[in-house]
């Protein structure tokens, strides 16, 4: 009996049920964050992601479509590990002036993951001549970026700072 071959194609369907894993996860883990969270400008922040990432699910699931693929995730250690990090800080600093500093860092840590992915599965989308796919995972490529960006932010106006001046 001889096994198929493992091709891109193949990959980039096992990456994709991986990030929208992580999405999924990602969208139930926002609005703990959000609770967590002191300044009013970090809860804003994270209830503006969330909304953007029920955009970002939508998006995979389309992918999936073009495919002819259930939109079915696969499990993700790092997604996980990520998360559970992010509530392990979320508990040992509750109530502290770094609180809202260690919920960045987290939040920077699955931008970071996520940044990864999408670049990788535009590449290989592209590679596939799939190029609506490669769109539509450049948009949230786009967008996971830019929230990195206004997460620096943050942590560089407000967070760090707030979390400094206590020390």
């Amino acid at each position: 009996m001889v096994s198929k071959a493992k091709m891109l194609d193949d990959l980039f369907h096992d990456t994709l049920r991986d990030i929208y894993y992580a999405e999924k996860k990602i969208l139930k883990a926002l609005p703990k964050m959000r609770r967590a969270a002191q300044s009013k400008e970090l809860k804003s922040a994270f209830e503006k992601h969330e909304a953007q990432t029920e955009e970002h699910v939508a998006r995979l699931e389309k992918v999936f479509e073009m495919m002819g693929k259930a939109a079915r995730g696969k499990t993700c250690e790092a997604i996980e590990g990520i998360i559970a990090e992010g509530e392990e800080i979320a508990e040992e600093f509750k109530g502290a002036p770094a609180l809202d500093a260690g919920l960045i860092s987290s939040a920077q840590a699955v931008e970071h993951y996520e940044i990864t992915r999408y670049g990788t599965l535009k590449r290989w989308a592209i590679e596939l001549g799939m190029k609506d796919a490669a769109a539509l995972l450049d948009e949230t490529l786009k967008e996971e970026a830019t929230t990195d960006e206004k997460l620096s932010s943050l942590a560089q106006s407000l967070a760090n700072v707030r979390a400094k001046k206590a020390a």
